[in-house]
């Protein structure tokens, strides 16, 4: 057996890869906490700012062309939405609202953030949380907000960088180098990047193992 990059073996990116491109099912939507689905099962969250590609990578993941509704509208998600994954069920994948979205208004981004924090703050199945980043553009302050609920909450999460086929291999070992430093003394944050793009399928076989890591 030998190891990928992200310290992954073949056996289990195969693995990951046969549970996440079978079967997978949209089950709810939850715009506050009293829609959640019943605590049955491990969950998964992905975050990320407003466009920063989250939907696609999600729909990567799973080899779909339209499980996560994708958008040019920044801030379209503004609920929590829950995909089942494997049958029986496995686990489950929770898109989050994406946030940092400066035109929204004010009353939108404070319910965002409650919704957010609050499920973050009392969901006992959540096993971790994937922060994606844009690669083209690194760690933002909103970001930062994010990863500061993150570690209060103390839930475990990892970096993800998107849209890495978009600049050059030495920008983004510069970006991945400069995300690593910037997370590296944040108690709840893995220390390795994962650095992904869903048009090129680059880095999504790691990230399925990282997800299924996550649940086990």
């Amino acid at each position: 057996m030998t190891e990928g990059k992200e310290g992954f073996g073949d056996d289990a990116i195969e693995a990951a890869r046969r549970l996440m491109v079978g079967p997978v099912a949209f089950l709810k939507s939850a715009p506050t906490l009293e829609f959640l689905p019943d605590p049955t099962v491990r969950e998964v969250a992905f975050a990320g700012r407003s466009n920063v590609g989250k939907s696609s990578l999600l729909n990567a993941l799973v080899n779909r062309n339209a499980l996560a509704r994708t958008s040019n509208t920044p801030g379209r998600t503004q609920e929590l939405n829950f995909f089942e994954v494997g049958e029986p069920v496995r686990f489950r994948l929770v898109d989050m609202p994406g946030y940092g979205f400066a035109e929204a208004p004010k009353d939108v981004v404070k319910r965002w953030r409650h919704l957010i924090n609050d499920y973050l703050r009392g969901r006992q199945v959540l096993g971790r949380a994937f922060v994606l980043i844009d690669s083209r553009h690194g760690v933002k302050p909103v970001d930062g907000d994010i990863m500061d609920m993150l570690d209060a909450a103390a839930v475990s999460y990892r970096i993800v960088l998107t849209k890495a086929d978009k600049i050059k291999a030495t920008d983004l070992a510069r970006v991945t180098a400069a995300t690593a430093d910037a997370v590296r003394k944040r108690a709840a944050a893995h220390p390795e990047i994962i650095a992904t793009s869903s048009e090129k399928g680059l880095g999504v076989p790691e990230l399925r193992a990282a997800v299924v890591e996550a649940i086990t």
